[in-house]
């Protein structure tokens, strides 16, 4: 194994690593957008308001995107295993 090979391996997996996170992490930061422009147009000032809506829809969007990122991840694991393998 090279340090090539290595530093490859550790890039593809903070690669997938950010791509698991980012439909949850978005979908956290449009409805916070919209709870707040919802909070300011009726100065409503209530801190936990944010909150709800906002773990429903990493919820929903976790439930939605579960066997997009299971492949994602078991196609990452056969492919490190049989380059693995390989050397």
């Amino acid at each position: 194994m090279t340090d090539e090979f290595i530093i490859d391996i550790c890039r593809r997996a903070i690669q997938i690593t950010l791509m698991m996170a980012a439909p949850m992490l978005l979908a956290g930061m449009i409805i916070g957008l919209i709870v707040s422009v919802f909070q300011a147009t009726t100065q409503i000032n209530e801190q936990t308001l944010t909150f709800i809506p906002k773990i429903v829809a990493v919820f929903i969007t976790l439930l939605l995107m579960t066997p997009w990122m299971i492949h994602s991840m078991t196609s990452f694991s056969a492919e490190i295993f049989t380059t693995i393998a390989t050397f």
